[in-house]
């Protein structure tokens, strides 16, 4: 079923209206398109009869109501899992909740899965909080590799920090729900305190030993051969890095400094999301002993390399 039903679909889906791409796996597409959402989020009904929901998406009514109509007349929500706290994931949760009595199940609250590092320089003036859904607790806490039942299957709950501190992937068979983690249209956005790209590339590394999976993410089309695009986010980062460390030899030695150096052939809309990325890279290097940062670890920082011993 996974690679097949990740095969199907390469266009968006209209918002609001179910798609089959599988007898057990349908997606409804909120209708909240955006430049940092692509076509929307897609919120997946998983199995018949007792369903499960992953991530209802925002706090649209128009949403909710599309998706219990999606839903057979004798079909009910049994389980609400939420990928991570965002707006545009995790809102939906509660409307859809208080609609049909189920609990919603997620790896914590919005602050929860940080490190002490980011702990720390929450503490501080370094931004970040975009779009975060600081009101979201769960019903009910995930562990890491918590396995539920889901359509007489056994689901593996995976607790993926990186583009958000209590971010959850769901490991369904071959299916991975990947959330923001890993997507094929674009990669994440990890924005310091809430993202950190020390736990990002470390929970790139952990998906790589759950063998051969289709990617269903939270955004985009799904993705056929995931491991492939795992291991291509992964070089790309890499490659932002090796970048970003370039820049700084250049000359460059601020976060925008870096960012209008690296960052070349992007929106200049985006150009704001490009920085927090630039900032998670060089917590990473600061943090790794390959650079060095003048006053506090922030956008206004002054930043060099330390040259390799």
């Amino acid at each position: 079923m996974p690679h097949a039903a990740a095969a199907q679909l390469h266009t968006a889906p209209s918002p609001g209206k179910p798609v089959a791409l599988a007898e057990d796996l349908r997606l409804l597409l909120a209708p909240n398109g955006s430049p940092m959402t692509h076509w929307g989020t897609n919120t997946w009904i998983l199995g018949k009869d007792a369903v499960t929901v992953i991530d209802p998406g925002p706090a649209d009514p128009r949403h909710i109501a599309a998706l219990l109509a999606a839903l057979a007349p004798a079909e009910a929500v049994a389980q609400i899992l939420v990928t991570h706290a965002h707006l545009d994931h995790s809102p939906g949760a509660r409307l859809l909740a208080a609609a049909t009595g189920a609990p919603v199940l997620a790896m914590g609250d919005a602050r929860a899965g940080r490190s002490e590092r980011m702990k720390m320089l929450a503490s501080q003036e370094i931004g970040g909080g975009e779009g975060v859904d600081s009101d979201f607790v769960p019903d009910r806490r995930l562990q890491h590799e918590e396995t539920l039942e889901v359509a007489g299957r056994p689901l593996r709950a995976l607790h993926t920090p990186g583009h958000f501190g209590n971010h959850m992937c769901f490991l369904w068979g071959e299916a991975l729900f990947s959330g923001d983690h890993v997507m094929g249209w674009a990669p994440s956005l990890v924005s310091p305190p809430d993202g950190d790209l020390t736990d990002f590339m470390q929970s790139l590394r952990n998906l790589r030993n759950y063998g051969q999976v289709s990617l269903f993410p939270g955004h985009g089309a799904p993705v056929a051969n995931g491991q492939t695009r795992i291991s291509e986010l992964y070089a790309h980062r890499k490659s932002r890095e090796s970048a970003i460390r370039a820049a700084i030899a250049a000359g460059a030695d601020s976060v925008k400094a870096i960012a209008q150096r690296v960052y070349v052939d992007i929106d200049p809309l985006l150009l704001p999301a490009a920085e927090r990325n630039v900032l998670a890279h060089l917590i990473d290097l600061e943090a790794r002993g390959l650079a060095a940062v003048e006053g506090a670890l922030g956008l206004k920082a002054r930043i060099s390399l330390i040259p390799a011993a």
